[in-house]
């Protein structure tokens, strides 16, 4: 076996899960028995996840479109297509396109779902998401559709399958204020104490990085509840893709986003009102392109710093991901 040559002090990348093949008529058949009822699909951005799951759906329609009526030990099962719902924390906003990377073209007669629902400058959150995707989760099922989760946004897809509804938790806004008087690596120490973070926007923020360990510390002491209405057996693939592909995929994805005119899309969000500070919020490629269309980067500045925080980004998803595995859940990798 060849030897890893690595820098000194530079651990070698870390070694990537097996891959498996799926058999989607043994998934399809799982969901229509009820022994499960999710598909999720995740992964760090640039591994194809996207267009797996179209992929995935596009062969779920077939199979059902083969069988017709399928009956499942002696029950049969009317079932519609398979319907995608969005666990991306960014690409809920409307004209916010290219750097969000929507790419709507790719699904194609697939529908979709948790796209374009709220206004740009708009503070969605978590909780927000985990009541609008209960919403589409239900529709979906009640038509008797096959909902597929796709995403790369760790919170969202742990919002969607927890299996219990998250608190509301309510502001302490003296507690803030005194939280706030911190440097902001201290709160970084703090939060990471708490919970392992990979949102790269929320390390960047002071105010939210203090509302991060709020909300950690609320739920520290406070039990959580099962909710009926979630999914509770979620049958989840995850999209493979070696360092050396992700980073050339990331640095040729970039430059294409920015020969579109994503510098142009920043500047026509400003233009429209949206404060600066609502931008650079939002993080990674709105974060730095606004800087940009400031005068605080040159654009090769723009594109250097923001290619190596989408790099580390990717790593901190995929670190989410194993994490998982950690906790017990079963991640099916393929790759794409």
């Amino acid at each position: 076996m060849a030897r890893v040559r690595t820098s000194i002090g530079v651990p070698p990348p870390a070694e990537l899960p097996p891959a498996e093949e799926i058999d989607v008529k043994a998934v399809l058949e799982s969901y229509l028995k009820g022994e499960i009822d999710l598909i999720c699909v995740l992964g760090p951005t640039a591994s194809g996840k996207t267009r797996y799951a179209v992929s995935l759906c596009r062969r779920i329609n077939e199979l059902l479109q083969g069988h017709g009526t399928m009956d499942l030990g002696g029950r049969a099962a009317d079932a519609a297509g398979a319907e995608i719902l969005s666990a991306d924390s960014r690409q809920v906003y409307r004209g916010m396109d290219i750097g969000t990377g929507k790419d709507l073209v790719e699904y194609g007669e697939i529908p979709y779902h948790l796209i374009d629902i709220v206004e740009a400058g708009v503070r969605y959150n978590i909780y927000d998401f985990q009541q609008d995707f209960e919403k589409a989760y239900a529709d979906i099922r009640s038509r008797g559709g096959i909902p597929v989760l796709c995403g790369g946004s760790g919170l969202y897809i742990e919002a969607a399958t927890c299996g219990y509804t998250l608190p509301q938790i309510p502001p302490d806004y003296q507690w803030r204020e005194e939280m706030e008087k911190k440097d902001i690596e201290t709160l970084r120490a703090e939060l990471a104490q708490l919970k392992t973070v990979t949102d790269e926007s929320i390390l960047e923020s002071k105010r939210r990085i203090v509302r991060a360990i709020e909300v950690a510390l609320y739920e520290k002491e406070h039990p959580v509840h099962r909710s009926s209405f979630l999914p509770m057996n979620v049958y989840f693939i995850g999209t493979l893709v070696d360092r050396e592909t992700r980073i050339a995929r990331i640095d040729r994805r970039l430059d294409e986003r920015i020969s579109e005119g994503m510098v142009d899309e920043v500047r026509a969000l400003l233009d429209k009102g949206i404060p600066q500070e609502d931008l650079i919020y939002y993080g990674l490629e709105y974060k730095f392109v606004t800087q940009h269309v400031l005068g605080i980067l040159t654009l090769d500045e723009m594109r250097t710093l923001l290619a190596n925080a989408i790099h580390q980004f990717a790593k901190r998803q995929m670190t989410w991901f194993r994490g998982m595995e950690r906790d017990g859940k079963r991640i099916h990798w393929v790759e794409v």
